[in-house]
């Protein structure tokens, strides 16, 4: 049965979102139909709207929502209806060279969804009844949306929506960088940089893997003060002091084990390669525009045996993280309330997004 649902589209880029009526049709072989609670509004949305993330518009945004199943296609015996869920911006198969070898996050298939559903097609038809693109065959920022079964995890129902939404992109990326990708371990040194969304879950994704010093950096003190609450022990702001590489060495008691940059600039890498103690490993998890650059000393990698390395999605195998982040949230160790600055209607997406570009939240949530 199609069903009418308001969306939030990015219908030109460099242009405020707008909130359209749309239809959104059945689910066919393999997909489900979900009714929304809620979307986080991430970064990721916002740089589609800025051209960083460049799909081509028309586009429902929306790649971190949870809510219940309302509708099966042919062929899905993996879920019910009723059955709460958390959508998974990264497809995957199961299938691929990379899904086998426990890397989905980098599956073959989520190539072909960036904008649609993985056969190529969508669900979401404008008023004028026009095919409207979806991110990362999701556009879960919507009353309803029909993804593939690939793109949908089940979750616990105790669980509230609003807090599990937040699972699927920007806690997984940040704990899943400090837990899967970096591996940090007890007692250690980190740094994270950027205290965004992404950036407050890698440090506490560091303070659950034990490490003992955790230092924040952001240009912003409401930031730097909020990230205590997930797990810093100091604080750095760079307009503060004179050589930001120097002053991290010395709160990292000769460099840091670990550093993550979770902002997405050439140069904040460079800083977070920089402040690393022989043998240290920097974590790159922001997005960067297409043309940012980095620049290292190429040296160090031989004579410090320093690591670079990338992390998407933080390194996730959302079948068994997502089910592990909520245990550890039930359990008390995952701070999910404490990340949800406000809540919006799905009318007031556009000042989501304007608060969300001013750094006014952790993470707004859209509530339906």
């Amino acid at each position: 049965m199609t069903q009418q649902a308001r969306a939030v589209i990015c219908r030109e880029v460099g242009k405020p979102v707008v909130v359209e009526t749309v239809t959104v049709d059945p689910p066919q072989r393999g997909e489900v139909m979900i009714k929304l609670a809620a979307c986080g509004v991430c970064h990721s949305d916002l740089s589609v709207t800025t051209g960083t993330l460049p799909l081509p518009p028309p586009v429902v945004l929306g790649h971190e929502g949870a809510g219940s199943i309302v509708a099966l296609g042919e062929g899905v015996g993996s879920f019910a209806l009723g059955d709460h869920v958390v959508s998974s911006f990264v497809s995957m198969c199961g299938k691929c060279r990379y899904c086998q070898t426990g890397r989905p996050q980098l599956c073959d298939q989520a190539a072909k969804a960036g904008y649609t559903l993985p056969d190529g097609t969508t669900r979401f038809k404008d008023a004028a009844g026009k095919p409207l693109n979806i991110f990362s065959g999701c556009g879960v920022m919507a009353e309803y949306a029909t993804l593939h079964v690939d793109n949908v995890i089940k979750i616990d129902a105790t669980v509230p929506l609003d807090k599990a939404a937040l699972i699927g992109c920007g806690v997984m990326t940040g704990v899943g960088a400090a837990v899967n990708t970096a591996k940090v371990e007890p007692g250690s040194a980190a740094v994270v940089f950027g205290c965004g969304g992404v950036g407050l879950n890698a440090i506490q994704g560091c303070a659950i893997a034990g490490a003992r010093i955790i230092v924040a950096v952001d240009t912003s003190d409401a930031k730097l003060e909020m990230s205590k609450q997930f797990g810093a022990t100091h604080t750095v702001n760079p307009k503060s002091v004179e050589n930001i590489v120097k002053a991290l060495k010395k709160l990292t008691e000769g460099g840091a084990d670990y550093a993550f940059e979770c902002v997405g600039f050439g140069e904040i890498v460079a800083q977070a390669y920089g402040c690393l103690r022989k043998g240290g490993t920097a974590v790159v998890v922001g997005v960067a525009g297409p043309k940012d650059t980095t620049t290292i000393r190429t040296a160090t990698l031989t004579f410090e045996e320093k690591t670079l390395k990338g992390s998407y999605f933080g390194s996730a195998r959302p079948q068994q993280d997502f089910p592990r982040l909520i245990g550890l949230y039930r359990s008390g160790r995952l701070k999910l309330d404490e990340l949800i600055t406000r809540t919006y209607t799905i009318d007031e997406s556009p000042q989501a997004f304007a608060d969300l570009a001013e750094g006014r939240n952790a993470r707004g949530v859209i509530l339906f």
